[in-house]
């Protein structure tokens, strides 16, 4: 059963650049409506999909060097990488069936 995991900016390079398998992290933070709202959807996905993806998890108030080298201005914002590179950013709230249309042709 996959978890979403805890990117800081600490473990950006490990966890996110360096991951084998695509990995969608979500800039958030604890006072953001939005952000909560989409936490469970987040959460079905990577259950749904452990081993395909990754969901990472990076509170924007803790990491705010990471959210501003990748330009995160609002959020919640959702970026994509695959091989170390964002290949997709999701900007808000978006529903499941939505999200995956987006994400999924990065997903081999």
């Amino acid at each position: 059963m996959g978890k979403p995991v805890v990117v800081t900016d600490g473990n950006f390079q490990e966890t996110v650049l360096d991951s084998e398998t695509p990995i969608l992290v979500d800039f958030w933070a604890e006072w953001c409506g939005p952000c909560k709202m989409i936490a469970p959807v987040l959460e079905e996905i990577a259950d749904e999909m452990d081993g395909q993806l990754t969901i990472g998890k990076l509170d924007v108030d803790a990491n705010m060097n990471t959210a501003m080298a990748y330009g995160v201005s609002s959020i919640p914002t959702l970026l994509l990488f695959k091989d170390g590179e964002a290949v997709e950013r999701v900007i808000g709230m978006r529903q499941k069936k939505q999200l995956l249309g987006e994400i999924q042709p990065h997903i081999s």
